[in-house]
Parts: C-alpha cells; sequence; structure tokens
C-alpha cells in the first residue's frame, strides 16, 4: 500500500495525487521535456566545444542559437508525439513525470554549469 501525498491545486478547485495517473499526453510532453532538456544541454556543450558544428547551425539559420532552438522546438515536438502514444506515458503518474522534469532541469544546468567552468 503506497501513500500518496495530497496538494490542493490553488485556483483549480481540485487536488492531485503524486502517485495517480497523468493522462498519457501530459506524461509524453513531460517527458519529453526532460529528454529534450538533457540534449540541449549537450548541443550546447557540442556547439561550444567544436566551431565547424557552430558554424553550420549559424549557416543553417543565420545564427547558431536559432538553430539550436529550432532543433529543440522539433525534437519536443516529436519526441512528445511519440511518448504520449506509448506504454511509458500511460502508465506515468504525476510524481514520475514531476521527477523526470526536475531531474533533467538539474542534470541539464549542471551539465552547462559544469562545461563553462572547466
Amino acid at each position: 500500500m503506497t501513500t500518496s501525498i495530497k496538494k490542493q491545486s490553488e485556483g483549480l478547485g481540485g487536488s492531485i495525487s503524486v502517485g495517480e495517473r497523468v493522462n498519457s499526453q501530459v506524461a509524453g510532453y513531460g517527458y519529453s521535456y526532460a529528454i529534450t532538456s538533457l540534449l540541449s544541454a549537450l548541443l550546447v556543450v557540442l556547439k561550444e566545444s567544436s566551431a565547424p558544428v557552430m558554424d553550420m547551425m549559424a549557416r543553417l539559420s543565420g545564427h547558431h542559437w536559432v538553430t539550436h532552438g529550432i532543433l529543440d522546438i522539433i525534437l519536443f515536438v516529436a519526441i512528445g508525439w511519440l511518448l504520449s502514444r506509448s506504454a511509458l506515458a500511460s502508465d506515468a503518474s504525476y510524481g514520475s513525470v514531476i521527477s523526470a522534469v526536475i531531474g533533467s532541469t538539474v542534470i541539464s544546468g549542471l551539465i552547462i554549469a559544469g562545461f563553462y567552468a572547466i
């Protein structure tokens, strides 16, 4: 038996349980954010450490950050669409999606900060 933590959703008039199942689209795009965040951090490291990669990305759209943003959006939508139709998303809980989003955000930040600290 699991104990679920209830959190009152302010302004929405309802409550959610961390262990409660989440809509498959919410899970798919939540997990997509987590994956895209990590891939985006790795792309920052790749392009900042490789002039040919940065130059190629700059040629594609006029600036490497524009290309980076376009790639992030394409990845987010494509991965989210695929994952929202997967068994992983249909069996996901609020807690697992929240953990993936927070964990990937922290790890992505550490990847980028660690790269620039070196």
